[in-house]
């Protein structure tokens, strides 16, 4: 893969859109005395077998595809996939997009060396399991029409995004889980410098746990943290993680997908989260409650 041009800032504007968010009750932690909203959740679909991640995997990679539609939501040209192995039949996320504008210009701003990129879903996938965080689903790389493809996991079960979430005034029934998973997202964009978290790729299934989807516009070169306003709470196990990661590491997991610089990028941010954490004291760090099982 080639070396890809250092991206300069994008989204002067960022600052702000994050500050709406947080007025809105986006990707804020929700307060802890919010008024529960009674709305009638929509219908899920069947859930599937549990399969390991492996199996996921697996089946992602060879799983024949049976039929594919596009998707209304997003910019991407992401496509949704129905796959069967000949026992198992589950949908998947396509995206081939592989992008690279010396200028991006949109409502949020200017970035330079605009990147969008199939193969950040692999990498943010990989490092997601490298830090045992949970939250990512499975992607892998395949083909699809003659073209190179990162193939995702559909969720199983879904109640809702978060938007429409905070659109119907919907709050979790657990709000310390809630906020448990709403810091890890804080600090996983800021690992990956993903400049496109919105309302829409964060996805909610039944059990309320926040999956984290496309990450085709993540892995900026910078070496500092956005927002680090953000970070004000970490799970102990993830610190541990964090203080584990090293180059060596991140090139074997997704030396294929990610290039020097971004991997340096990604160590860089993650010695400023530390020190932030690290500075913040004890107060700050936490034992993450994981939702329940349906």
């Amino acid at each position: 893969m080639a070396v890809r041009s250092k991206c300069a800032a994008r989204f002067s504007l960022l600052s702000t859109v994050v500050a709406t968010l947080v007025a809105v009750g986006g990707l804020s932690v929700l307060p802890l005395a919010a008024r529960q909203a009674t709305v009638a959740a929509p219908q899920s679909s069947p859930a599937t077998p549990q399969l390991s991640l492996e199996q996921q995997e697996e089946f992602l990679k060879k799983a024949k595809v049976i039929r594919t539609k596009g998707i209304g939501k997003g910019v991407t040209g992401t496509t949704r996939a129905t796959l069967s192995d000949g026992t198992l039949t589950h949908d998947a996320h396509i995206q081939t997009i592989d992008q690279f504008m010396q200028e991006f210009k949109s409502n949020r701003g200017v970035e330079f060396n605009f990147r969008d990129s199939w193969r950040y879903n692999v990498a943010a996938y990989r490092l997601d399991r490298l830090l045992d965080i949970g939250m990512t689903p499975p992607s892998v790389e395949r083909s699809h029409q003659n073209k190179d493809a990162s193939f995702t996991w559909w969720i199983d079960d879904v109640l809702m995004d978060e938007g429409e979430r905070i659109k119907a005034k919907t709050v979790a029934p657990d709000l310390n889980v809630w906020n448990h998973q709403m810091w890890v997202v804080r600090l996983f964009d800021q690992l990956i410098y993903n400049v496109d978290r919105n309302l829409g790729n964060l996805v909610i299934d039944k059990s309320w746990t926040v999956w984290m989807i496309d990450h085709s516009r993540a892995f900026r070169l910078h070496d500092k943290v956005k927002t680090p306003e953000n970070i004000t709470k970490c799970d102990r196990r993830l610190l541990d993680k964090l203080k584990a990661l090293d180059e060596p590491t991140l090139k074997t997991a997704m030396g294929e997908y990610l290039t020097g610089p971004e991997m340096r990028g990604v160590l860089a941010r993650r010695t400023e989260l530390i020190q932030l954490i690290e500075k913040a004291g004890p107060a700050a760090l936490y034992d993450r409650a994981r939702p329940a099982t349906p």
